[in-house]
């Protein structure tokens, strides 16, 4: 989680700085792939327009690049998937093993967009120039040997949730991290105030925050939860409320 407020306004700054090179330079700039904290901040500056996009090689993707065209009808074309088949019958690789191997080879983690594994392959998103070096370097995940290639076709992951529900206070922040993750509410205060929850990828500072329909709630160590509502009033006036869980 990024909290450092130095980091953002260097990040604002820098954008800004892109956006009047591309008035100035009449052409097409873009920044490298920012995560989703960054961009619900930097969101409110420089909001998704005719001019500004933000684009990340499949619609859903998380991590995405903010894009300043110059021309409305230019074309943004520095985004690339790569792929490789990896055999896991006898040693599995996690999100957390391509990460690792990814750090090890001392890259900067906004140099590369999303990655997963869908059974036999491994996909990651990245610009053409950091494809070439990938493709060259990474060639081991978890002592397995993997051989990347660039492919034409923008695959999206799929992100699989449940559905649970959750007996709550009120639709307030602290109470629903208590309700989520079984903890008391001066637990869930307690991690608030640590900075472990955030709400639409915003790390909160308080916990009187009230939800609405559809919040993401993501807590650290726990994962990521997306608020759905109300289902009901209980006999001792709490809360049935209906949350999406991902896995």
């Amino acid at each position: 989680m990024m909290t450092n407020h130095d980091d953002y306004d260097s990040l604002v700054a820098h954008l800004y700085d892109l956006e009047e090179k591309s008035n100035t330079w009449h052409k097409t700039m873009h920044s490298s792939f920012l995560n989703e904290e960054e961009i619900a901040y930097v969101s409110k500056m420089f909001p998704p327009s005719k001019h500004i996009q933000y684009v990340g090689g499949y619609p859903e993707a998380r991590k995405k690049k903010i894009v300043f065209l110059y021309d409305e009808e230019d074309d943004f074309f520095d985004i690339t998937c790569i792929s490789a088949r990896v055999d896991q019958r006898f040693r599995k690789i996690s999100h957390r093993d391509i990460l690792g191997a990814l750090m090890h080879l001392q890259i900067d983690r906004h140099s590369f967009g999303d990655f997963w594994i869908d059974e036999d392959h491994i996909y990651l998103y990245t610009n053409e120039s950091m494809a070439r070096f990938l493709i060259d370097n990474l060639t081991r995940i978890n002592q397995l040997s993997v051989h990347f290639h660039e492919i034409q076709e923008h695959p999206s992951q799929v992100f699989h949730t449940r559905r649970m529900t959750a007996i709550i206070a009120s639709e307030r922040i602290d109470a629903l991290v208590a309700g989520i993750a079984h903890i008391s509410r001066s637990k869930a205060k307690e991690m608030i105030q640590q900075g472990l929850v955030q709400v639409n990828h915003i790390t909160l500072e308080a916990g009187d925050k009230m939800c609405d329909n559809n919040d993401t709630i993501s807590i650290r160590g726990y994962g990521r939860f997306k608020y759905l509502g109300v289902m009901k009033q209980t006999r001792s006036n709490r809360i049935l409320a209906e949350i999406e869980v991902s896995i």
